[in-house]
């Protein structure tokens, strides 16, 4: 059997958590920042997990990550 290719986008914005579930990075933290208030953009900070229904995808585009 021929290795599986991993999709390169999926494996630059996923990576898997401690309890082995995918994690993200949030949008509309790139650019124009200034409207965003401080709490705001202090929350999108944060990686937030993959919900459970769109782990199976992730793990078919990743599949050695």
């Amino acid at each position: 059997m021929p290795k599986m290719k991993t999709n390169r986008g999926a494996a630059k914005r996923f990576s898997r958590n401690g309890s082995g579930k995918f994690k993200h990075r949030q949008s509309h933290r790139s650019h124009i920042l200034t409207k965003k208030s401080a709490k705001r953009k202090r929350q999108l900070r944060a990686t937030i997990a993959i919900h459970d229904s769109d782990q199976k995808a992730i793990a078919r585009m990743v599949p050695y990550l």
